[in-house]
Protein backbone atom coordinates (compact mmCIF):
# COMPACT_ATOMS: atom_id res chain seq x y z
CA UNK A 1 0.00 0.00 0.00
CA UNK A 2 3.09 2.60 0.81
CA UNK A 3 4.74 2.48 -2.45
CA UNK A 4 8.50 3.08 -2.30
CA UNK A 5 8.47 2.17 1.90
CA UNK A 6 11.90 1.61 1.38
CA UNK A 7 12.70 4.95 0.02
CA UNK A 8 10.93 7.07 2.43
CA UNK A 9 12.46 4.97 5.78
CA UNK A 10 15.88 5.91 7.15
CA UNK A 11 17.46 6.41 10.53
CA UNK A 12 17.08 9.02 12.47
CA UNK A 13 19.43 10.83 15.88
CA UNK A 14 18.84 10.28 19.23
CA UNK A 15 16.64 13.66 18.60
CA UNK A 16 14.03 11.25 16.98
CA UNK A 17 14.35 8.21 19.24
CA UNK A 18 17.09 6.11 17.83
CA UNK A 19 19.30 6.33 20.80
CA UNK A 20 16.61 5.93 23.10
CA UNK A 21 15.02 2.98 21.22
CA UNK A 22 15.01 0.51 24.00
CA UNK A 23 11.93 2.86 26.00
CA UNK A 24 9.29 2.71 23.86
CA UNK A 25 6.23 4.73 24.47
CA UNK A 26 4.03 3.56 27.66
CA UNK A 27 0.81 4.55 27.26
CA UNK A 28 -3.20 3.51 27.05
CA UNK A 29 -2.43 2.08 30.64
CA UNK A 30 -0.89 -0.53 32.57
CA UNK A 31 1.13 -3.20 30.35
CA UNK A 32 -0.12 -1.47 27.37
CA UNK A 33 3.26 -0.84 24.89
CA UNK A 34 2.38 1.29 21.58
CA UNK A 35 5.60 0.56 19.70
CA UNK A 36 5.01 2.78 16.57
CA UNK A 37 4.17 6.07 16.95
CA UNK A 38 1.99 8.23 14.27
CA UNK A 39 2.35 12.00 13.53
CA UNK A 40 -0.51 13.52 11.40
CA UNK A 41 -0.83 16.76 9.55
CA UNK A 42 -4.34 16.41 8.36
CA UNK A 43 -5.69 19.01 5.53
CA UNK A 44 -8.77 19.05 3.19
CA UNK A 45 -6.74 17.14 0.24
CA UNK A 46 -3.63 15.79 1.55
CA UNK A 47 -2.24 13.93 4.89
CA UNK A 48 1.41 14.17 5.63
CA UNK A 49 2.31 11.20 7.91
CA UNK A 50 5.53 10.44 10.11
CA UNK A 51 6.04 7.20 12.27
CA UNK A 52 8.51 6.51 14.66
CA UNK A 53 9.09 3.20 15.35
CA UNK A 54 10.20 2.83 19.36
CA UNK A 55 12.38 -0.38 19.09
CA UNK A 56 14.33 0.19 15.76
CA UNK A 57 14.06 3.72 16.17
CA UNK A 58 13.06 3.70 12.32
CA UNK A 59 11.10 7.30 11.19
CA UNK A 60 8.64 6.62 7.90
CA UNK A 61 7.00 9.56 6.01
CA UNK A 62 4.63 9.40 3.78
CA UNK A 63 2.14 11.74 1.84
CA UNK A 64 -1.63 9.98 1.87
CA UNK A 65 -5.07 11.18 0.67
CA UNK A 66 -7.99 12.34 3.28
CA UNK A 67 -9.24 9.24 2.83
CA UNK A 68 -10.41 7.15 6.14
CA UNK A 69 -9.34 3.81 4.56
CA UNK A 70 -6.13 4.71 2.79
CA UNK A 71 -4.71 6.34 6.71
CA UNK A 72 -5.85 3.16 8.19
CA UNK A 73 -4.49 0.84 5.45
CA UNK A 74 -1.45 2.74 5.50
CA UNK A 75 -1.21 1.94 9.59
CA UNK A 76 -1.70 -1.36 9.14
CA UNK A 77 1.42 -1.74 7.31
CA UNK A 78 3.47 -0.30 10.37
CA UNK A 79 4.92 -2.19 13.40
CA UNK A 80 1.81 -2.46 16.30
CA UNK A 81 0.70 -1.66 18.33
CA UNK A 82 0.04 1.96 16.98
CA UNK A 83 -0.80 5.24 18.50
CA UNK A 84 -2.16 8.35 16.68
CA UNK A 85 -1.63 12.12 16.55
CA UNK A 86 -2.97 14.90 14.74
CA UNK A 87 -4.37 18.62 15.62
CA UNK A 88 -7.60 19.52 16.14
CA UNK A 89 -8.91 22.32 13.45
CA UNK A 90 -11.50 22.63 10.44
CA UNK A 91 -11.23 19.00 9.16
CA UNK A 92 -13.30 17.75 12.53
CA UNK A 93 -13.28 15.17 14.39
CA UNK A 94 -14.17 12.10 11.56
CA UNK A 95 -10.93 10.50 11.77
CA UNK A 96 -10.33 10.26 15.47
CA UNK A 97 -13.54 8.27 15.23
CA UNK A 98 -12.79 5.99 12.22
CA UNK A 99 -9.22 5.43 13.81
CA UNK A 100 -10.71 4.43 17.10
CA UNK A 101 -13.31 2.37 15.84
CA UNK A 102 -10.70 0.14 14.25
CA UNK A 103 -9.10 0.03 17.69
CA UNK A 104 -6.07 2.38 16.88
CA UNK A 105 -5.08 5.13 19.68
CA UNK A 106 -6.18 8.50 18.75
CA UNK A 107 -5.52 11.43 20.41
CA UNK A 108 -6.49 14.56 19.42
CA UNK A 109 -3.65 17.56 20.16
CA UNK A 110 -5.19 21.24 21.78
CA UNK A 111 -2.99 23.31 18.91
CA UNK A 112 -2.41 25.56 21.77
CA UNK A 113 -0.49 23.40 24.02
CA UNK A 114 2.39 22.32 21.29
CA UNK A 115 5.81 22.11 22.51
CA UNK A 116 7.73 24.03 19.18
CA UNK A 117 11.33 25.52 19.92
CA UNK A 118 11.50 28.94 19.58
CA UNK A 119 14.41 29.03 16.76
CA UNK A 120 12.27 26.76 15.00
CA UNK A 121 11.56 29.12 11.72
CA UNK A 122 10.95 26.48 9.13
CA UNK A 123 7.39 24.97 8.63
CA UNK A 124 6.17 22.09 6.49
CA UNK A 125 3.81 19.83 6.89
CA UNK A 126 6.34 16.94 6.69
CA UNK A 127 8.04 18.27 9.73
CA UNK A 128 4.87 19.52 11.25
CA UNK A 129 4.01 15.37 11.33
CA UNK A 130 7.34 14.19 12.57
CA UNK A 131 7.09 17.20 15.26
CA UNK A 132 3.71 15.52 16.45
CA UNK A 133 5.06 12.13 16.15
CA UNK A 134 8.12 12.84 18.29
CA UNK A 135 5.69 14.56 21.00
CA UNK A 136 3.49 11.50 21.08
CA UNK A 137 6.24 9.02 22.05
CA UNK A 138 7.03 11.21 24.88
CA UNK A 139 3.76 11.49 26.13
CA UNK A 140 3.96 15.24 25.59
CA UNK A 141 0.36 15.95 23.71
CA UNK A 142 -2.34 17.79 25.13
CA UNK A 143 -5.58 15.96 24.05
CA UNK A 144 -8.46 17.94 23.48
CA UNK A 145 -12.49 16.77 25.31
CA UNK A 146 -13.59 14.72 21.83
CA UNK A 147 -17.32 15.26 21.49
CA UNK A 148 -20.02 12.44 20.90
CA UNK A 149 -22.09 12.80 17.51
CA UNK A 150 -24.97 14.49 19.55
CA UNK A 151 -23.07 16.80 21.48
CA UNK A 152 -20.92 17.85 18.09
CA UNK A 153 -24.22 18.15 16.25
CA UNK A 154 -26.29 19.82 19.26
CA UNK A 155 -22.93 22.16 19.06
CA UNK A 156 -22.96 23.79 15.51
CA UNK A 157 -26.69 24.21 15.87
CA UNK A 158 -25.54 26.37 18.79
CA UNK A 159 -22.44 27.93 16.73
CA UNK A 160 -25.16 28.61 13.62
CA UNK A 161 -26.83 30.88 16.29
CA UNK A 162 -24.18 32.84 17.19
CA UNK A 163 -23.36 33.40 14.05
CA UNK A 164 -26.33 34.17 12.94
CA UNK A 165 -26.35 37.16 15.95
CA UNK A 166 -23.11 38.26 14.91
CA UNK A 167 -25.13 38.58 11.32
CA UNK A 168 -27.75 40.54 12.66
CA UNK A 169 -25.89 42.77 14.38
CA UNK A 170 -23.88 43.79 11.34
CA UNK A 171 -26.99 44.25 9.05
CA UNK A 172 -28.64 46.25 11.67
CA UNK A 173 -26.03 48.66 11.79
CA UNK A 174 -25.85 49.03 8.16
CA UNK A 175 -29.29 49.47 7.66
CA UNK A 176 -29.29 52.21 11.21
CA UNK A 177 -26.18 53.90 9.82
CA UNK A 178 -27.61 54.58 6.07
CA UNK A 179 -30.62 56.20 7.61
CA UNK A 180 -27.77 58.06 9.74
CA UNK A 181 -26.05 59.69 6.61
CA UNK A 182 -29.29 60.89 5.43
CA UNK A 183 -29.93 62.77 8.60
CA UNK A 184 -33.00 60.14 9.76
CA UNK A 185 -32.39 59.49 13.41
CA UNK A 186 -34.99 56.84 15.62
CA UNK A 187 -36.51 60.08 18.41
CA UNK A 188 -38.31 57.77 20.58
CA UNK A 189 -35.52 55.50 22.40
CA UNK A 190 -34.69 51.80 22.33
CA UNK A 191 -34.27 50.47 19.07
CA UNK A 192 -35.33 47.23 17.19
CA UNK A 193 -38.58 46.76 18.91
CA UNK A 194 -41.94 46.50 17.37
CA UNK A 195 -42.20 50.70 17.19
CA UNK A 196 -38.93 50.86 15.87
CA UNK A 197 -40.19 48.48 12.64
CA UNK A 198 -43.37 50.80 12.25
CA UNK A 199 -41.15 53.37 12.09
CA UNK A 200 -38.84 52.02 9.83
CA UNK A 201 -41.73 50.95 7.30
CA UNK A 202 -42.93 54.54 7.12
CA UNK A 203 -39.60 56.06 5.42
CA UNK A 204 -39.61 57.13 2.23
CA UNK A 205 -37.16 58.46 -0.23
CA UNK A 206 -37.27 60.79 -3.07
CA UNK A 207 -34.01 58.75 -4.80
CA UNK A 208 -34.37 55.72 -6.47
CA UNK A 209 -31.17 54.37 -5.34
CA UNK A 210 -31.32 55.39 -2.01
CA UNK A 211 -34.84 53.65 -1.99
CA UNK A 212 -33.06 50.69 -3.34
CA UNK A 213 -30.60 50.34 -0.93
CA UNK A 214 -32.92 50.84 2.12
CA UNK A 215 -35.24 48.50 1.04
CA UNK A 216 -31.88 46.24 0.38
CA UNK A 217 -30.75 46.61 3.77
CA UNK A 218 -34.34 46.20 5.60
CA UNK A 219 -34.70 43.27 4.04
CA UNK A 220 -31.30 41.48 5.17
CA UNK A 221 -32.50 42.52 8.82
CA UNK A 222 -35.80 40.35 8.56
CA UNK A 223 -34.27 37.40 6.48
CA UNK A 224 -31.69 37.25 9.59
CA UNK A 225 -34.19 38.02 12.24
CA UNK A 226 -36.12 34.95 10.53
CA UNK A 227 -33.42 32.92 10.95
CA UNK A 228 -32.54 33.28 14.14
CA UNK A 229 -35.99 32.80 15.65
CA UNK A 230 -35.81 29.83 13.52
CA UNK A 231 -32.38 28.75 15.64
CA UNK A 232 -33.97 29.81 18.85
CA UNK A 233 -36.77 27.42 18.12
CA UNK A 234 -34.58 24.52 17.61
CA UNK A 235 -32.63 25.24 20.30
CA UNK A 236 -35.95 25.26 22.99
CA UNK A 237 -36.88 22.59 21.28
CA UNK A 238 -33.72 20.26 22.04
CA UNK A 239 -32.96 22.05 25.43
CA UNK A 240 -36.49 20.32 26.57
CA UNK A 241 -36.23 16.89 25.20
CA UNK A 242 -32.75 15.87 24.71
CA UNK A 243 -29.56 14.46 26.97
CA UNK A 244 -28.81 17.87 27.87
CA UNK A 245 -32.50 18.70 29.71
CA UNK A 246 -32.12 17.85 32.96
CA UNK A 247 -27.91 19.80 32.98
CA UNK A 248 -29.92 22.94 30.82
CA UNK A 249 -32.56 22.76 33.60
CA UNK A 250 -29.98 22.97 36.72
CA UNK A 251 -27.76 25.62 34.64
CA UNK A 252 -31.34 27.73 34.46
CA UNK A 253 -30.88 28.24 38.53
CA UNK A 254 -28.68 31.08 38.25
CA UNK A 255 -29.51 34.36 37.28
CA UNK A 256 -28.53 35.45 33.44
CA UNK A 257 -28.63 31.72 32.42
CA UNK A 258 -31.73 31.41 30.49
CA UNK A 259 -32.74 28.37 28.20
CA UNK A 260 -30.48 29.78 24.94
CA UNK A 261 -27.49 30.09 27.50
CA UNK A 262 -27.63 27.21 29.46
CA UNK A 263 -27.76 25.24 26.29
CA UNK A 264 -25.03 26.57 25.17
CA UNK A 265 -22.71 25.91 28.28
CA UNK A 266 -23.59 22.82 27.90
CA UNK A 267 -22.66 21.61 24.77
CA UNK A 268 -19.34 24.30 24.42
CA UNK A 269 -18.31 22.44 27.83
CA UNK A 270 -18.97 18.79 27.36
CA UNK A 271 -17.03 16.90 29.90
CA UNK A 272 -17.18 19.17 32.33
CA UNK A 273 -15.27 16.62 34.79
CA UNK A 274 -12.10 17.57 33.07
CA UNK A 275 -12.24 20.93 34.87
CA UNK A 276 -12.61 21.78 38.55
CA UNK A 277 -14.64 25.03 40.26
CA UNK A 278 -11.19 26.94 40.00
CA UNK A 279 -9.64 25.76 36.40
CA UNK A 280 -12.74 26.12 34.56
CA UNK A 281 -12.22 29.92 34.55
CA UNK A 282 -8.64 29.56 32.92
CA UNK A 283 -10.71 27.02 30.29
CA UNK A 284 -12.52 30.14 29.10
CA UNK A 285 -9.96 32.22 29.69
CA UNK A 286 -11.10 34.62 32.56
CA UNK A 287 -8.03 34.44 34.35
CA UNK A 288 -5.48 37.54 34.69
CA UNK A 289 -2.25 36.84 32.26
CA UNK A 290 1.21 36.78 34.51
CA UNK A 291 4.55 37.62 34.29
CA UNK A 292 6.26 36.88 37.15
CA UNK A 293 10.33 36.24 37.14
CA UNK A 294 12.40 36.17 40.79
CA UNK A 295 10.74 38.46 43.22
CA UNK A 296 8.93 40.41 40.62
CA UNK A 297 5.45 39.78 39.80
CA UNK A 298 3.17 41.09 37.04
CA UNK A 299 -0.68 40.74 36.36
CA UNK A 300 -2.33 41.71 33.14
CA UNK A 301 -5.51 41.64 30.99
CA UNK A 302 -7.36 38.55 31.36
CA UNK A 303 -5.71 35.90 28.67
CA UNK A 304 -8.88 35.77 26.46
CA UNK A 305 -7.68 32.00 25.97
CA UNK A 306 -10.30 28.58 25.32
CA UNK A 307 -13.61 29.29 24.13
CA UNK A 308 -14.41 32.44 23.31
CA UNK A 309 -18.04 31.68 22.71
CA UNK A 310 -18.90 30.48 26.22
CA UNK A 311 -16.48 33.35 28.17
CA UNK A 312 -19.10 35.86 25.87
CA UNK A 313 -21.89 34.25 27.60
CA UNK A 314 -20.38 33.88 30.89
CA UNK A 315 -19.33 37.77 30.63
CA UNK A 316 -22.87 38.92 29.47
CA UNK A 317 -24.65 36.57 32.71
CA UNK A 318 -22.82 38.16 34.79
CA UNK A 319 -24.11 41.41 34.27
CA UNK A 320 -27.79 40.66 35.62
CA UNK A 321 -26.35 40.07 38.53
CA UNK A 322 -25.45 43.53 39.26
CA UNK A 323 -28.99 44.33 40.34
CA UNK A 324 -31.15 43.90 43.33
CA UNK A 325 -31.80 40.15 43.95
CA UNK A 326 -35.29 39.22 43.02
CA UNK A 327 -36.30 35.88 42.62
CA UNK A 328 -39.08 37.12 39.82
CA UNK A 329 -41.63 34.89 37.61
CA UNK A 330 -39.33 34.30 34.71
CA UNK A 331 -36.52 32.60 37.31
CA UNK A 332 -39.06 30.52 39.67
CA UNK A 333 -40.60 29.20 36.49
CA UNK A 334 -37.29 27.79 35.76
CA UNK A 335 -36.81 26.73 39.42
CA UNK A 336 -39.71 24.48 39.09
CA UNK A 337 -38.22 22.40 36.42
CA UNK A 338 -35.23 21.58 38.42
CA UNK A 339 -34.06 19.26 41.52
CA UNK A 340 -34.38 21.45 44.74
CA UNK A 341 -30.48 20.75 45.62
CA UNK A 342 -30.53 22.37 42.22
CA UNK A 343 -32.69 25.51 43.38
CA UNK A 344 -30.78 25.65 46.43
CA UNK A 345 -27.65 25.71 45.00
CA UNK A 346 -28.62 28.43 42.54
CA UNK A 347 -29.87 30.47 44.72
CA UNK A 348 -26.68 30.36 47.14
CA UNK A 349 -24.97 31.23 44.04
CA UNK A 350 -27.35 33.81 43.30
CA UNK A 351 -26.51 36.07 46.72
CA UNK A 352 -22.83 35.25 46.62
CA UNK A 353 -22.58 36.49 43.09
CA UNK A 354 -24.51 39.87 44.43
CA UNK A 355 -22.81 40.21 46.96
CA UNK A 356 -19.47 40.54 45.05
CA UNK A 357 -20.77 43.32 43.03
CA UNK A 358 -21.79 44.96 46.13
CA UNK A 359 -18.48 44.71 47.29
CA UNK A 360 -16.78 45.84 44.37
CA UNK A 361 -19.26 48.57 44.23
CA UNK A 362 -18.06 50.02 47.34
CA UNK A 363 -14.28 49.86 46.32
CA UNK A 364 -15.11 51.73 43.31
CA UNK A 365 -14.10 49.09 40.96
CA UNK A 366 -14.76 50.13 37.38
CA UNK A 367 -17.55 48.04 36.21
CA UNK A 368 -15.70 46.43 33.56
CA UNK A 369 -13.36 44.87 35.32
CA UNK A 370 -15.85 44.02 38.39
CA UNK A 371 -18.44 42.13 35.79
CA UNK A 372 -15.20 39.81 34.48
CA UNK A 373 -14.20 38.97 38.01
CA UNK A 374 -17.96 37.89 38.82
CA UNK A 375 -17.95 36.02 35.21
CA UNK A 376 -14.78 34.21 36.70
CA UNK A 377 -17.11 32.97 40.00
CA UNK A 378 -19.85 32.48 38.08
CA UNK A 379 -18.08 30.09 35.71
CA UNK A 380 -17.03 28.29 38.86
CA UNK A 381 -21.30 27.97 40.37
CA UNK A 382 -21.94 26.70 36.87
CA UNK A 383 -19.52 24.18 37.23
CA UNK A 384 -21.11 23.41 40.46
CA UNK A 385 -24.32 22.72 39.14
CA UNK A 386 -23.07 20.93 36.33
CA UNK A 387 -21.46 18.40 38.20
CA UNK A 388 -24.21 17.89 40.56
CA UNK A 389 -25.79 14.47 40.77
CA UNK A 390 -29.64 14.52 39.55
Amino acid sequence: MVAGLASLTKFVGCRAGAACSAFPTVVGGPGVIERTSVGLDVHARSVAAAAIDGVSGVLVQARLSPSHDHIRSWLAELSGPVAVAYVAGPTGFGLYRALTQAGVRCVVAAPSKLQRQSGDRVKTDAKDAVHRARLLRLDEVAPVSVPSVAQEAARDLVRAREDCRGDLMRVRHRLSKLLLRHGIVYPDGQAWTGVHDAWLRRQRFTSPAVRMAFESDYDAVLTVKARRDRLDAAIAAMAADSEFTPLVRRLGCLRGVSTLTGFALAVEIGDRHRFTGKTIGSFVGLVPSEYSSGASRTQGPITKTGNTHVRRLLVEAAWHHRARYVTGKTLRDRWELAPPAARARGDAGNRRLHDRWINFNLRRKRPVIANVAVARELAGWCWSLAVMQQ
